[in-house]
């Protein structure tokens, strides 16, 4: 499982008054926390600022990338903040995120390609968001086509089917499933992953439908999300389902993390 730290994200309160602060150690420490948790990548996010997102985004990519040895997620609606952030970082980027819109695909496309980065990229068209498993293969395979016709290696790409809250109606968490099945039917490289806390959404306990929908997902095939990486009952629910859907060989990283305390 390939998890994406969710956690420095402006839209919480409190990272957005670090930002603003320009509190590097804060946001340093959440990051390693990320990371030691088993973090692969880390997103960063400053889309709050809406009139300065552009030099907080930055300032967060030089300070993360100062604290972590890993990769991280950029994440934003702005193709220059975007542009902007992946100058600032060392290696390969993950962009967050291009969707099959013509618009946005076109502004960001560019950059996946300049960058030979990893993309997020949202079962979203010009459409707007899917109503059912149905349309979001479709939008799928639309994507798959453009990432092939513009040369983008199918394995770079996190497809996010797109969850809706369940609060909203009980039907989105199966659309989500279904849809995962189907693309995994397509047989191509790519990872598929989710902004898992969608699901949860205006419901009570929220950790606890995050996690059961986590391992439904998993099994079905869902190989990447974007999470907490500080829930620890996740993370070990995560390390036990690798071992039972056999994406552990000889269950090596399960016994690696038991031996580490870190299943107890």
């Amino acid at each position: 499982m390939i998890v994406i730290g969710e956690l420095i994200n402006s839209t919480r309160d409190i990272i957005k008054e670090k930002i603003e602060e320009k509190d590097a150690e804060y946001i340093q420490e959440i990051a390693k926390k990320q990371v030691e948790a088993g973090a692969e990548y880390v997103d960063v996010n400053a889309g709050a600022f809406v009139w300065d997102e552009v030099e907080y985004i930055q300032w967060l990519v030089e300070v993360v990338q100062d604290a972590v040895d890993k990769p991280l997620s950029l994440d934003s609606p702005s193709p220059e903040a975007l542009r902007k952030a992946a100058d600032k970082h060392d290696g390969v980027p993950m962009i967050n995120s291009i969707t099959a819109e013509k618009e946005r695909y076109a502004e960001i496309i560019p950059l996946v390609k300049e960058y030979n980065a990893k993309v997020v990229a949202l079962c979203i068209s010009d459409d707007g968001m899917p109503e059912s498993a149905e349309e979001r293969l479709k939008i799928t395979e639309t994507l798959v086509n453009n990432f092939e016709k513009d040369g983008v290696p199918l394995e770079n790409v996190f497809l996010d089917p797109i969850i809706k809250p369940i609060s909203v109606d009980g039907i989105f968490g199966y659309q989500v499933l279904d849809t995962i099945t189907g693309i995994m039917d397509m047989g191509t490289d790519m990872h598929i992953t989710c902004g898992l806390s969608n699901i949860s959404y205006g419901l009570p306990q929220r950790a606890l439908l995050n996690q059961a929908f986590l391992i439904m997902a998993m099994e079905r095939g869902l190989d990447s999300a974007i999470i907490d990486p500080l829930d620890d009952y996740m993370m070990k629910l995560v390390k036990a389902a690798e071992v039972l859907i056999n994406r552990d060989n000889y269950g090596m990283e399960y016994l690696k993390a038991s031996r580490a305390g870190k299943l107890d």
